[in-house]
């Protein structure tokens, strides 16, 4: 009965990720662990550039499978992963390397001031619960807010570190979709610099600045000398505007069944003068909040195409607006279009 009163776009199993923080006493095997993680990307990078040219011979594609046979044997010359995490990296690079359609990818670097940020895969089998503790590849892990984990089954997932180097357990978690009513049929979301959105209903979220309000305290930890204090205050722009934006989108999926928002890239608008206020706004981050929000709470969330939306009739939908440099004076939110607001 419940799986017929849901609607027939949401799946029956949403995957969400939990990132909970691991306890500064694991830091250094973690660190140990991330370098040994290294190690066998840069092997799997070295040999499937050599396969892909050979100096004779036919040119292969590994994959995965292949990677796998090659680094047979090799955990008994690591003292802190196993040949599970040896078969993630392998899985983790071959998919990546597809991905991109590239021969090498970038090494990972273990010192320096391009060093890789740390990163230890893991199937799921490999992390059990331990009392209050993790077990992982026979060394205790503590993590804050272990509560989360209760009543839990994982999938396969990753320790990964951030800029300031810290520690983070992310475990991919089953979870039903909770199917609401919302109470207003579609709205539309037009993305702005002086305003970061404007809905059709006269909503706005007002663009907060959050990395130009601690630019000069950055820049005077960097003339400093103090990266680490220059690192935290990027996080914590990081974290208000990723707080700013996750309420904002759960307040829109809460109220709306259908959400227009449209295709404005931020990668294209990163290489103009506006690159400072386009990252900060943070577009992408909440296209991607709005989607999977929206999938967990049944709702429509659709990307539509911006161009021409200020010059298309609402009646005839023929290209009888304005056009120049006097229309986009006349724009609302300093040259973005509103057109999106009436994409519904």
């Amino acid at each position: 009965m419940q799986s017929e009163s849901r609607s027939s776009n949401v799946p029956p199993i949403c995957i969400r990720t939990l990132r909970l923080k691991v306890k500064p006493e694991s830091y250094p095997w973690l660190n140990a662990a991330a370098i040994e993680v290294n190690q066998v990307w840069n092997f799997a990078n070295e040999v499937s550039g050599r396969a892909a040219r050979p100096f004779a011979g036919r040119p292969k594609w590994l994959s995965a499978y292949d990677l796998d046979k090659l680094t047979a044997g090799a955990c008994q010359y690591f003292d802190h992963i196993g040949s599970d995490t040896i078969q993630r990296v392998n899985a983790e690079f071959a998919t990546r390397r597809t991905q991109f359609k590239r021969i090498r990818l970038r090494w990972r670097i273990n010192k320096g001031p391009r060093r890789s940020l740390g990163w230890v895969p893991f199937k799921a089998v490999q992390l059990r619960r331990r009392g209050k503790t993790l077990r992982f590849s026979g060394k205790s892990i503590r993590v804050f807010e272990k509560e989360l984990l209760e009543d839990k089954t994982w999938k396969s997932g990753s320790f990964s570190q951030d800029s300031v180097g810290d520690w983070w357990l992310c475990l991919p978690v089953a979870h039903e979709p909770q199917v609401s009513v919302a109470p207003q049929e579609a709205v539309g979301l037009d993305l702005g610099l002086k305003d970061t959105v404007a809905t059709s209903d006269g909503e706005r979220l007002e663009a907060g600045h959050f990395y130009r309000r601690i630019e000069k305290r950055i820049a005077q930890a960097q003339r400093r000398g103090h990266k680490r204090q220059a690192k935290r205050l990027h996080r914590t722009a990081a974290r208000r505007r990723k707080d700013a934006l996750h309420k904002f989108s759960r307040r829109i999926i809460n109220t709306y069944r259908t959400v227009f928002i449209g295709d404005v890239s931020s990668l294209r608008l990163v290489k103009t003068p506006m690159a400072k206020s386009v990252l900060d706004a943070g577009w992408g981050m909440l296209k991607a909040q709005l989607q999977y929000k929206g999938e967990y709470a049944g709702r429509n969330v659709l990307i539509v195409k911006e161009r021409n939306t200020t010059r298309t009739c609402s009646n005839c939908w023929a290209l009888t607006g304005p056009t120049g440099l006097d229309m986009q004076q006349r724009t609302d939110g300093g040259g973005m279009n509103t057109g999106t607001a009436r994409a519904k």
